[in-house]
């Protein structure tokens, strides 16, 4: 009916004639693409200022910690009462989620109003009357005798802190927003309005708790209670909604009344609040960025004009610019000016365009649409209904004003939410970034030239994000049932965490009880009653002295102990400059070999010296050789070494019980290429010791934390029973990665080290080894990780095909995963190398946390080893204070970032009376080998003479 009472020939040629004379009226309401980019960027350094703790008071965009740590994952559970406060009206909702697959979420709520009187009268006018509402909606279905946990949707600028009311609750499940078990355990958050907006003007809220003057008006009434467990903005509210629908929902935007929005930030970006590992999500208040100015060059007479004719001038004014509060006012204001200039409807202006809100911003929804004869029949319509006769020219302008001022709020919109998603992309250092904008509010939703115009600039600004905008079909109240589900599902994730990683957690009581059997097994080893009933062999090396510095001479030495082996030339030079002068070359043991038959390996070793010989120009050379063979061996003198068990992997047959310099020497005599004159067999823990030494005098421990672990030291003589001879001193092998053995540890044992045990190539054998060192840790991290996801505490409870690989998880893992404040990329690339391409930033931190337990472990049981051996010396030498040094040798120790520091700490409180330093073998137990050469030849040198 409408569209006939227009010309019928309003042709194209009007129609541009009118664009261009609104355009030329309202050009600097057009911004270019490179205005636009601009204004990203600035936006993008406001949320640099705001997140900085230094620059944050001054800020205009305030980047609000919500303490809200984590989206929906799909398993929440219960019935959560929610309560949306953020306009003339506000709802209360009885929210019932069912996660676990079914993904369904049923609600009752009913909407009440908030008359003008009391949203301009008194804060306790305010809080008693959403109370009084809570209780009737409550009475009605039923439920007012029952205290249910509740989400406040409160949709204003706040300050959030938390508040601890049971002490009891542990700090890491007050920050994920939950109770320690059940809603007994009650805590709440402390909510500080900074600013009213939106038009409430309620006197004595600013500055004050929200929570608490909640819950003093429902005390007052006296007749029900509540478990207020979240308080959330409507935009987290949104993003949580549609979080629940959509997992890589990570930002929540509204566009409505008026306009904010929030995004899950990074910890480590977050100056303001304690904590850098997972993310939180940030509630941007972005309604105030240019407050400070920074917008001054856009804003037009219009956009100053609606400012001082607002509640509260100078505020908000990036919200002025965009949102539905503002957007009609903005063209009436236009209309008003342009008729005055008589650019429209002949110069004649009504007292209802001179209304100040009269031209209601859904009228700008139906003129501003995409069917020209509707939009056109719309126009004519609402400016009938201001008393305005229009020509069909002014209608045609006025549908422009309306675009363009749409347009500049849609643009203005993609410029700052463009920034937010250039954040979460370099937060991910992801080259292309997927991820869903949840969004609400009256002007998205109703305007959809609007969203049109909004969706296309954003994909126009950040190219390389692949963005879904998600609207939200329940408003933000069931976003704060979703932040209090996500609080207990998080409390009870966090709690059934906890108490499996209590089991591989250690107390210091429980230590000192590993020193002591340590130290027990350590005097039966020694002992010939008890040496072959003892887990901890305490074997004899037949070293007896440590460098002097009068060694000399060319040595070869062989470093066998893992997949890979070296072969080196050692040139020890005597004097004022004693130096020692190495070259080496790295070969492997191909995994058939190291399995097969002693001949192949023996054989295939030779075969190594024979190139090497070659590669250093001397073939066929007949030397001394020191040969650090990495495995439990029996020794009766030093050039002899019984096989008594293979380790770290290796089964190769017709070893064990047998001489390994036999079988090396019966190679060699095979070989026929060179010929080895003497052969000193020393474990890599020996070489280490006498490296150290060498540099170091005091050194007379030597300790090996790598794919195995092992530790030696000098003991007196007279306390070895299995040699001949009481003088001086020798160094004994432990062999301490055999302790356990005999069930000594197996009330520290858990699960996960059983199951380890089980799938290794020797199961209950080795056991402080598999607790300790770095062939075992991944492995036991890999069967952690798998038990979380079994109960569905991580990765949603899906688990790769690649995960459950045994040894896919590599202990080098654990110390790239806790190497620095920017390893969450580092365990995301690592998780999606084992295949688990959908993890969440949570479930990074998840990881991240099992590896530090499993570590601290590792180290903790090696200092309460370590403890037991140096105070054993220093009980020797009966000394009240003993100084002694440790070389240390190990990719673990040498590569773990904590590993090191932890061990330390726990040897210093375990072993008071032990004063330790650690000296780092850089050149491993190869050159020890050969010293321990040198050493024994000087000494049969001495002897001959």
């Amino acid at each position: 009916m409408m569209a006939s009472s227009l010309p019928a020939n309003c042709c194209t040629d009007v129609h541009d004639e009118q664009a261009q004379k609104v355009d030329k009226f309202l050009h600097r309401f057009q911004l270019s693409d490179q205005l636009v980019m601009d204004v990203s960027m600035r936006f993008r350094r406001e949320m640099d200022k705001g997140l900085c703790r230094d620059t944050n008071p001054t800020a205009a965009v305030k980047m609000l910690p919500t303490f809200v740590r984590s989206t929906p994952d799909g398993t929440e559970q219960g019935e959560f009462l929610a309560l949306d406060l953020g306009g003339s009206n506000f709802r209360v909702l009885l929210v019932k989620v069912m996660g676990n697959g079914k993904q369904k979420v049923e609600m009752e709520n009913q909407i009440y109003d908030i008359p003008e009187n009391i949203m301009r009268g008194s804060g306790a006018e305010l809080f008693d009357h959403v109370a009084d509402c809570l209780a009737t909606f409550l009475e009605k279905l039923g439920i007012k005798d029952r205290k249910l946990p509740l989400g406040f949707t409160f949709s204003f600028p706040c300050l959030q802190t938390k508040l601890d009311e049971d002490k009891n609750v542990s700090p890491v499940i007050t920050q994920e927003f939950g109770p320690k078990s059940t809603a007994q355990k009650q805590r709440c958050d402390k909510s500080v309005l900074m600013s009213w907006t939106k038009g409430f003007r309620s006197s004595g809220v600013e500055g004050k708790d929200v929570v608490s003057l909640l819950r003093k008006s429902i005390k007052k009434r006296g007749d029900f209670d509540i478990d207020i467990v979240a308080v959330i903005n409507d935009t987290v509210g949104t993003m949580m909604t549609c979080g629940f629908d959509d997992h890589h929902c990570e930002i929540g935007l509204i566009v409505g009344t008026g306009t904010n929005a929030c995004y899950m930030e990074h910890m480590r970006n977050l100056d303001l609040i304690d904590g850098d590992e997972g993310r939180m999500c940030v509630n941007t208040e972005w309604g105030a960025f240019g407050d400070d100015g920074a917008l001054d060059d856009l804003r037009t007479d219009i956009d100053r004009e609606i400012d001082s004719g607002s509640l509260n001038p100078g505020k908000q004014l990036f919200e002025k610019m965009i949102s539905g509060m503002y957007m009609g006012e903005l063209v009436r204001l236009i209309l008003v000016k342009m008729t005055r200039e008589r650019l429209l409807f002949q110069g004649k202006v009504t007292p209802e365009l001179l209304t100040t809100g009269r031209f209601n911003t859904s009228y700008i929804y139906a003129i501003d649409n995409d069917k020209d004869d509707e939009a056109l029949a719309s126009t004519a319509q609402v400016l009938r209904g201001l008393g305005l006769d229009p020509s069909a020219e002014d209608c045609l302008a006025t549908r422009r004003v309306c675009q363009i001022v749409s347009t500049r709020a849609a643009h203005l919109c993609a410029a700052t939410l463009a920034s937010l998603l250039r954040q979460i992309r370099d937060n991910k250092a992801a080259e292309k970034l997927r991820t869903t904008i949840g969004v609400d509010g009256s002007v998205y939703k109703n305007h959809a030239e609007f969203s049109r115009r909004l969706n296309k600039m954003v994909r126009r600004l950040v190219p390389d994000c692949d963005v879904r905008f998600l609207l939200s079909q329940d408003g933000s109240s069931k976003g704060a049932a979703m932040v209090t589900a996500v609080a207990f599902r998080l409390a009870a994730q966090h709690a059934e965490r906890q108490r499996i990683l209590d089991t591989l957690r250690l107390s210091r009581e429980q230590l000192m009880e590993v020193k002591r059997r340590m130290s027990e097994e350590m005097l039966r080893g020694l002992s010939k009653q008890t040496h072959e009933q003892t887990s901890v062999k305490m074997l004899p090396t037949y070293v007896r002295s440590i460098p002097d510095g009068t060694e000399h001479g060319d040595f070869l030495a062989l470093d066998l102990g893992g997949s890979s082996f070296r072969v080196l030339l050692v040139r020890v030079r005597s004097g004022n400059k004693r130096t020692v002068d190495m070259n080496h070359k790295i070969y492997n043991i191909p995994q058939e070999i190291m399995q097969g038959t002693g001949k192949e390996l023996f054989d295939h070793i030779v075969n190594c010296i024979a190139d090497f010989l070659e590669y250093v120009g001397m073939r066929g050379a007949s030397l001394p050789l020191g040969f650090t063979f990495s495995f439990p061996c029996h020794q009766t003198k030093l050039d002899q070494g019984i096989l008594l068990r293979w380790t770290k992997g290796f089964k190769a047959s017709d070893c064990e019980g047998k001489d390994v310099v036999t079988l090396l020497k019966e190679a060699v005599r095979s070989k026929q290429e060179f010929h080895l004159n003497f052969v000193a067999v020393v474990n890599d823990t020996v070489g280490t010791m006498m490296t150290c030494s060498y540099e170091d005098p005091r050194c007379e421990v030597g300790l090996i934390v790598g794919t195995g672990t092992n530790a030696c030291y000098m003991e007196e003589m007279h306390n070895i029973e299995l040699v001949d001879g009481n003088d001086g001193r020798m160094c004994v092998n432990v062999e301490w990665g055999a302790f356990g053995d005999n069930g000594e540890l197996d009330d520290f044992c858990t699960e996960f080290d059983h199951a380890v045990d089980e799938c290794s190539n020797f199961p209950g054998k080795q056991r402080y080894e598999k607790m300790i060192s770095g062939m075992y840790l991944g492995e036991i991290v890999r069967n952690v990780l798998i038990d979380f996801t079994a109960k569905g505490l991580l990765f949603r409870g899906k688990v790769s095909e690649r995960l459950k690989t045994r040894g896919i998880f590599e202990t080098k893992f654990l110390s790239q995963i806790e190497s620095d404040r920017l390893a969450m990329r580092q365990v995301r690339s690592i998780l999606q190398h084992l295949g688990l391409t959908s993890s969440t930033c949570d479930d990074s931190v998840r990881v991240k946390e099992v590896c530090g337990v499993v570590a601290r472990r590792a180290a903790q049981l090696c200092g309460a080893g370590l403890a037991a051996l140096v105070d054993r010396i220093r009980q020797n030498r009966n000394l009240n204070q003993l100084s002694v040094t440790v070389g240390v040798d190990g990719t673990l120790y040498k590569t773990h970032p904590h590993f090191s520091s932890i061990m330390q700490e726990t040897l210093r409180d375990l072993a008071p009376q032990c004063q330790v330093t650690f000296h780092k073998s850089e050149d491993g137990s190869g050159k020890g080998a050969a010293l321990i050469t040198a050493v024994a030849c000087r000494m049969k040198d001495n002897q001959q003479h």
